[in-house]
């Protein structure tokens, strides 16, 4: 019942009525309007509520010195004031730490669905195969040895091993790798990811909590509790400002013969500002975030981003789009030009349902090129397609697969798979009547202003990391391009995780930035975790501190400048806070001022850290 009239008094609807009735107790005596009640009472009583229910409940449940906090020496120093009658500085000291409140826990709200979200992707079925039948069971039946079979389409329920069946593998989820990855006979596949194409009977070897994407789930659930909240500036210093007011307030009392000065003493001692002066410049800086199209979740994520000195980078969705496009078309035989070659090929591709042929085909299209449809078409899962276009036999896809199929790989088809492959790029050779025609490599495209916004970081002092489960050489690519130097590739989301802890370790803070599923545990762990937020998974969102609603890159300098001015303003407002608090106790205890003149004084001093704030907010980033 208390904690319900607590939290009811405590919300903004009741602060407002108490901020009311505090105006009508300055304002109605100066214009001669008399009420039979003092006005300041219900402030007392409204905002005064939860300042004494607060300084209570942790003299009762919190431990050694943390049981003295701001809001015990305020509640004394409201309770001095009715003490000695003046209830105007009573109520007022009592509205400020309301407003305090409400601003702190407007900025440290945030919701936390990911992990819901997360569990979603666990699969809840799986197909048993038991001496040759086949029998559909809950994925929590499945135990370790059991052979499962896998369709097309089907997501994969348990983490195995690959007895029979040739396929690609959507594995995003666990490496955010952009292309599926071709699996064959002895081949580890992971819970939560998706078979693409042919199917596949697989040995379980991980299942129930120990498969890689329970794994996952539980990464992100200990990074999150990992994170402590971080205590309030003010209750921080508490411990040696309630004693030092206490003493300062009984020897001026003494020295002066005269309560109200000990009073005013106690009044100017509360740490309004100093609480005021955190909440408001981040509330300023997230406003003004939001309007540069950043969503920061707390003050804490845009406090610590000021403090960070390395910026980790995943590759994919990241630096780069996330989409695959035609890169490069390399004519391999007299009697075919890129333009031939591209409207041969995407002709042939025009049935497949694989990533690499979708893009050919799309390409071919976008640049109008004549396609035909095949005549006869068949895929080879996880290798390439045999067509008939034009009455010409095609085969497009792997090295391997052309071997297989007898076409001689020339030396120049070598050298120019070679250079391709130094690029970070997938090739597919494509061969007609049995000789080989030409290569068509396609790529992910790097966003645009990816090496601009890596610039403006080294400007700042930050230093910028590649953490990617894409392979050593696309990531060097990339890499490359934009001007990072320190490259980590192939990596799992847990070896995201160990490397991001290695450099905390190190004495530096990290802020991660990633967009898929498998970036949410390196996400929570880092400091201060970044998601895409117009292409991310909604769980890389929801595990990140900080997220891009447009996918612009080059906010990331921006949102580093913005954390590096508000933690700035926040070290000056508490500088000037407690000056102001100084030079008010001195006045005190010279008697120039009494308990209403003394919390008008400190109130002046909020106004002032109020005000350093929203200059914050219309700050121009340069």
């Amino acid at each position: 019942m208390i904690k319900k009239i607590n939290d009811f008094l405590a919300g903004w609807r009741m602060t407002i009525v108490s901020g009311i009735f505090l105006v009508c107790s300055f304002v109605l005596p100066k214009i001669g309007v008399l009420l039979p009640v003092d006005a300041a009472w219900a402030s007392v009583v409204i905002s005064g509520f939860p300042l004494l229910y607060l300084s209570v409940w942790r003299i009762i449940h919190n431990r050694g010195i943390s049981k003295i906090s701001s809001a015990l020496l305020i509640t004394i120093a409201m309770l001095a004031a009715i003490a000695i009658g003046d209830l105007f500085a009573a109520g007022e000291v009592a509205f400020i730490m309301a407003i305090g409140a409400l601003l702190e826990e407007m900025t440290t709200n945030r919701a936390k669905k990911g992990l819901r979200k997360l569990l979603e992707l666990a699969p809840a079925q799986g197909r048993r195969i038991t001496d040759g039948m086949e029998e559909m069971i809950a994925a929590e039946e499945i135990r370790m040895g059991d052979v499962i079979r896998v369709l097309p389409g089907e997501t994969i329920p348990v983490d195995g091993v690959i007895l029979a069946g040739e396929t690609s593998v959507d594995q995003s989820v666990m490496t955010g790798e952009s292309l599926p990855v071709d699996k064959s006979v002895g081949d580890e596949a992971f819970a939560g990811t998706i078979n693409r194409f042919g199917a596949i009977d697989m040995k379980a070897t991980k299942v129930g909590e120990d498969s890689s994407l329970q794994k996952l789930i539980h990464m992100v659930e200990d990074a999150e509790n990992k994170k402590a909240p971080t205590q309030r500036i003010a209750d921080k210093w508490a411990s040696w400002l309630v004693p030092a007011a206490m003493t300062v307030a009984v020897i001026a009392g003494f020295a002066t013969q005269n309560i109200v000065t000990a009073v005013t003493v106690l009044v100017v001692f509360c740490p309004c500002a100093l609480v005021l002066a955190t909440p408001t410049a981040i509330m300023a800086a997230i406003g003004q975030a939001t309007k540069h199209g950043v969503i920061i979740k707390s003050g804490e994520a845009l406090e610590k981003m000021g403090k960070v000195s390395t910026i980790a980078f995943d590759k994919t969705g990241t630096l780069t789009c996330g989409s695959l496009e035609v890169s490069d078309i390399v004519p391999l035989s007299a009697c075919c030009d890129k333009d031939s070659l591209l409207a041969l090929v995407a002709s042939a591709e025009s049935r497949s349902e694989h990533p690499l042929g979708k893009a050919i085909t799309a390409r071919g299209r976008e640049q109008g090129a004549a396609l035909s449809e095949p005549e006869s078409f068949k895929m080879e899962a996880g290798k390439g397609i045999c067509a008939v276009v034009s009455g010409k036999s095609l085969l497009c896809g792997s090295e391997k697969f052309l071997r297989e199929q007898g076409v001689a790989i020339t030396e120049p088809a070598q050298k120019a798979l070679s250079a391709l492959r130094e690029e970070g790029k997938a090739s597919v050779i494509a061969a007609a009547d049995g000789e080989c025609i030409g290569v068509i490599a396609l790529s992910d495209t790097l966003r645009q202003d990816a090496a601009l916004m890596v610039e403006g970081l080294k400007k700042m002092n930050t230093k910028a990391v590649l953490l990617t489960g894409d392979n050593r050489k696309t990531a060097d690519y990339f890499a490359g391009k934009v001007g990072i130097s320190e490259v980590c590739a192939e990596l799992l989301p847990a070896e995201k995780v160990k490397m991001i802890e290695e450099i905390q370790n190190g004495g530096e803070k990290v802020c991660m930035i990633g967009d898929g599923v498998n970036d949410a545990p390196a996400l929570k762990i880092a400091s201060v975790g970044v998601a895409m937020g117009g292409i991310g998974s909604d769980i890389a969102v929801e595990a990140a501190d900080i997220a891009l609603i447009s996918d612009d890159l080059a906010k990331i300098p921006y949102l580093k400048w913005l954390s590096n001015a508000a933690v700035s303003t926040i070290k000056l407002s508490i500088t000037l806070s407690m000056c102001i608090n100084f030079v008010a106790v001195a006045l005190s205890v010279m008697q120039l001022l009494n308990p209403t003149t003394g919390a008008l004084v400190h109130n002046a001093g909020s106004c002032l850290v109020v005000l350093i704030a929203a200059l914050l907010y219309d700050r121009k980033y340069r």
